[in-house]
């Protein structure tokens, strides 16, 4: 029986969670108010196959905290389970290691879909990545990539690690010399090449094929 650890700071909504989360066929290990708490039990041994993170934690946050697993701990699989839906979350807890993202709403088949998935497949993307991201993302590992890299010219691709990156589009251009309009094209272009259709998606290409690193 797959096990997890529940790392939020929520007492009473936690406590929900495990007892939905073993109804669901899984086992709670583990339970923690913070990430530091979860990095501190990681470390004296605790092992779960999937760490379900908050991301607003105090002490340390689930940005933090999913970034030391990544490094530290690569075979515990981190799914975000969030209040926030903004692009910028996303995009940065994918970027530190997180093989899902998923809202606090979410329905209880929702969420024994994604647990399955990230248990047995590896990752869970949600409806906030399109089917279309999806499929590109499950692709075998040995497929050949150099396709759709070869499509992209130098400016392309200093675009598509600047816009994994925190920065928004304004200061992407402004990083770039180039107008808005510009970058925008560079955007549009990209999203047609790589058959993607948000900046999400971007990110998720750019990770898969190593193009950006999490330092």
């Amino acid at each position: 029986m797959p096990t997890i650890a529940l790392a939020d700071d929520h007492v009473l909504l936690r406590k929900g969670l495990a007892s939905l989360v073993q109804n669901l066929g899984y086992t709670v290990i583990l339970e923690v108010d913070n990430g530091q708490e979860l990095i501190n039990k990681l470390q004296a041994g605790s092992e779960p196959d999937l760490v379900l993170m908050d991301i607003n934690m105090p002490v340390k946050d689930g940005y933090e905290a999913t970034l030391w697993i990544k490094e530290n701990k690569p075979d515990v699989k981190v799914l975000a389970l969030s209040m926030y839906d903004d692009e910028s979350a996303i995009i940065r807890m994918l970027k530190y290691g997180a093989k899902g993202y998923i809202l606090k709403d979410i329905e209880p088949g929702e969420l024994r879909t994604a647990l399955d998935a990230v248990v047995n497949k590896g990752f869970y993307y949600s409806e906030i990545v399109t089917g279309k991201l999806v499929h590109s993302i499950n692709k075998s590992d040995d497929e050949p990539i150099n396709g759709n890299i070869s499509k992209l010219n130098d400016r392309e691709m200093e675009f598509l690690k600047l816009a994994a990156s925190e920065l928004t589009y304004k200061e992407i251009a402004e990083q770039m010399h180039l107008s808005p309009r510009t970058i925008d094209g560079y955007r549009d272009d990209l999203f047609e090449k790589l058959n993607i259709k948000s900046r999400v998606g971007l990110v998720l290409f750019a990770i898969k094929y190593g193009i950006v690193q999490v330092n």
